[in-house]
């Protein structure tokens, strides 16, 4: 099985531009390493998120980075950019929820007319208040759950399934400050990433 993450900096991670086999140090990792253990030569990798992409970044790049490759499943994180690009005031270059949601659409339309056995699970954009959220966080708090509420939207139109981030790291931040999940509100810890991928697993195992 040929599996695929997609997504911006939370799922980047590092990962190599030259060795599919580096798949970064992110959750994708830990699924990797998981599956690839307990399910010996069952499956392929392929990490292709790219730090700083929006909604449309991810679109502008569907034949090479998704349809190319032909994955049999395939999850996408995104949409903290689309909000985070708007708080430089100077020149803001976000993507507003309604425009999101239309392009994540497209997306995903576009996705199942070219690989119509493609099983495609969609992750909700998550933020905490820390380092790169506090001086905005009226702005992230509002607009970040707005974005959530358009990948949820995605997901029921298609059928897909949704992997809910942020009430459960609401709660972790119950047993320790934002910072140990997420190091600047927005990209997680090692321990962040544990949890995305301990939800990853549980809905993949539905699939």
């Amino acid at each position: 099985m040929r599996i695929l993450f997609q997504g911006d900096s939370i799922t980047d991670c590092d990962r190599s531009r030259t060795n599919d086999a580096n798949v970064g140090t992110g959750y994708p990792l830990l699924v990797k390493s998981q599956l690839g253990y307990t399910e010996p030569a069952k499956h392929e990798f392929f990490n292709r998120g790219i730090s700083g992409n929006r909604i449309v970044d991810v679109y502008a790049r569907i034949k090479r980075d998704i349809i190319n490759l032909k994955p049999d499943v395939m999850s996408i994180l995104i949409g903290v950019n689309d909000v985070w690009h708007d708080v430089d005031e100077n020149c803001p270059n976000g993507v507003d929820a309604d425009k999101f949601y239309k392009i994540y659409s497209m997306l995903i339309s576009e996705i199942k007319e070219a690989l119509p056995n493609i099983k495609i699970m969609i992750l909700e954009p998550f933020v905490l208040r820390a380092a790169a959220t506090d001086g905005a966080w009226e702005f992230f708090s509002t607009e970040v759950p707005l974005r959530a509420k358009a990948a949820k939207q995605i997901a029921e139109d298609f059928g897909l399934p949704f992997i809910p981030l942020q009430a459960g790291f609401d709660e972790l931040e119950k047993l320790a400050p934002a910072n140990y999940w997420l190091v600047d509100g927005v990209h997680p810890t090692a321990m962040g990433h544990q949890y995305i991928k301990d939800q990853w697993l549980k809905t993949f195992a539905l699939l």
